[in-house]
């Protein structure tokens, strides 16, 4: 059956991947199943519950919560009505559930819980009928639960009614608003259709082995964000059933539960994976810590084109050392495909040398969001790069050096704001990416930077800050860093220890750990990360140098508001937080 609308899907999977597990949750420490055949039947039975309540084709739905199989029955149900959904993130401020609620005049909501609940009881007050329009996935007191809606249509089913809306879905017809979580004024709502979402999913399928060799996935990464959407699509598409992990906190857990063969994520979780493996290395002596680390020093080597005398010897040391590292990640993983932020060449190595590959993959949510990725073609991998361009995008670079795409999964529009679209796509029908980066002779995209972080100091040099912070990443001590220095004499930065590193450094060191404010002002502690930037600068330019630095006494996150959704700083939001110490840093 030929896919073109998102929930054609359902029909199909039904006869070709009739899995027991199509997508799985877990509820009260078990993990609850759905089969191919009961994801239609509830999707159905919801989207007859929608006709039912009066939703009409256009009419915005919106979803609050966490990754769980009802986050997409309520997707393709949505879909087969001809509403729009509109995914929030759980993690956002007030004020932006307010305008997105507002904006997308919508109609109905779907939490998960009181947790999400209680982020937005305020503002639906003022919203004029919405109040009594709020469906949760738990029993809460005053508050309808989503299985009304889905027993509303089991009794009140309507087939050939729901197959001429299916039938009146046009592939270009706006599936989802998705708003972006940005730093400036207020998010702005990105309109996908099937054909952009689907545009995505038919390019990345070649890169992507068959269905035989991968026999589970697992979701971690927000489904309301647009990189995993559409590769939460891709598994079903490609028939591979999807378990939905319970939290960030339980990853580690529920890989060693399900042992999935394939998982997305953002650099930052490797980077954590890695750092907690050299963590257990320094508690170990003697010969065993000897081993890990000529393990560690052989890993960060790793290179497609080493001699067979390397991989002779990478090979012993997987028995020895490196296939414990890999039991981290469960016992089957083979593939990671990694987004979001560029990853630093030396996590890649290590996982490629412990048997995990990792694709590395670039994009935005105005294109659904897949530009480029790695793949196992020729000339389809190199660290540092993004891999070649997705088939069916065309890409080129700015004078510049900004970033351009153009093709089918390019989106519509952004909702009610013909200005800003404007803005974002040329005449020519070029998407303007606001990233920068070159693309190699073999045709390999790099990302350089961001446009908008790049600032010039006080002399009229550029400088590019997120290159300078992944490479201050590199070191274990550093958990997160921002380098700031708009029209200033120099750069300079925030830096925020790895915490659990520095406990361990200081025990090493002999020096008695208080508390993380108390240490970010100890002299030897100062005096270490000021070696570290030292080392550093020895491989930047005079402009890019970091000149000094403040450290921070707690870690940055999604819940304390300093990173997106995707780990991504916050940049606006830091340097009206940390605008006095900035300040002092340049005095």
């Amino acid at each position: 059956m030929e896919v073109t609308r998102l929930f054609d899907m359902l029909e199909r999977n039904v006869v070709e991947f009739p899995h027991e597990d199509a997508l799985c949750g877990k509820e009260n420490g078990i993990w609850v199943k759905y089969s191919s055949k009961d994801y239609q039947n509830i999707v159905n039975n919801i989207s007859y519950g929608f006709l039912q309540l009066g939703i009409k084709k256009g009419d915005c739905i919106a979803t609050i919560t966490p990754n769980r199989p009802e986050w997409n029955f309520l997707d393709m149900a949505i879909m087969q009505v001809g509403a729009i959904h509109v995914a929030i993130y759980p993690t956002i401020s007030e004020s932006d559930y307010d305008y997105i609620l507002h904006h997308a005049d919508v109609k109905l909501i779907f939490v998960s819980g009181w947790e999400m609940l209680r982020k937005i009881t305020d503002i639906i007050k003022n919203i004029p009928g919405l109040e009594e329009k709020v469906y949760t996935f738990r029993n809460l007191r005053g508050y309808r639960h989503l299985n009304e809606v889905v027993e509303m249509g089991r009794v009140n089913p309507a087939p050939q009614y729901l197959k001429e809306i299916k039938e009146s879905i046009s592939p270009d017809d706006v599936v989802s608003i998705v708003y972006t979580s940005g730093t400036t004024g207020n998010p702005k709502g990105v309109m996908l259709t099937h054909r952009n979402f689907l545009t995505n999913i038919v390019g990345i399928l070649p890169i992507i082995p068959t269905p035989d060799d991968y026999n589970r996935v697992l979701s971690y990464l927000p489904l309301c964000h647009v990189y995993e959407r559409m590769m939460n699509y891709s598994w079903q598409y490609l028939g591979i059933p999807v378990y939905y992990a319970e939290s960030l906190a339980k990853i580690a857990d529920n890989m060693q539960e399900i042992n999935p063969t394939i998982f997305t994520t953002v650099p930052r979780l490797l980077e954590k994976i890695y750092d907690k493996i050299l963590a257990q290395g320094r508690k170990l002596s003697g010969i065993k810590q000897k081993l890990f680390f000529r393990a560690n020093e052989l890993a960060l080597e790793f290179d497609f084109n080493q001699k067979p005398s390397y991989f002779r010897k990478l090979n012993r040391y997987r028995k020895l050392v490196l296939n414990k590292w890999k039991a981290v990640t469960g016992n089957n993983l083979r593939v990671i495909v990694t987004g979001g932020a560029a990853i630093q060449p030396r996590i890649s190595r290590v996982f490629w040398a412990i048997g995990v590959k990792v694709l590395e993959g670039y994009g935005t949510s105005e294109t659904s969001p897949v530009i480029s990725v790695s793949n196992f073609f020729k000339n389809g991998l190199e660290f540092g790069t993004a891999g070649p361009v997705l088939p069916g995008t065309l890409v080129k670079i700015a004078d510049d050096g900004e970033i351009l795409a153009k093709g089918n999964h390019v989106m519509k529009g952004y909702y009610k704001a013909d200005d800003l679209t404007a803005e974002a796509i040329d005449k020519d029908g070029w998407l303007h990416t606001g990233d920068l980066g070159k693309l190699s002779p073999e045709g390999r995209l790099s990302i350089t930077g961001r446009k908008k972080e790049m600032f010039k100091t006080a002399f009229g040099k550029y400088v590019v800050p997120t290159i300078i912070e992944n490479m201050f990443a590199e070191e274990s001590l550093i958990d997160n860093i921002m380098v700031v220095g708009e029209n200033k004499q120099f750069a300079a930065a925030l830096i925020v220890p790895n915490f659990p590193d520095l406990r361990s450094w200081c025990v090493n060191k002999g020096i008695d750990y208080t508390t993380n404010e108390e240490m970010i002002k100890h002299p030897e502690v100062v005096k270490k990360y000021k070696k570290i930037v030292d080392h550093f600068n020895q491989f930047l330019g005079d402009t890019e140098k970091v000149k000094r630095f403040d450290l921070i006494g707690y870690e940055w996150s999604v819940a304390t508001g300093e990173l997106t959704p995707t780990l991504k700083l916050k940049r606006n939001m830091l340097m009206k937080k940390y605008e006095a110490q900035i300040e002092k840093l340049f005095s």
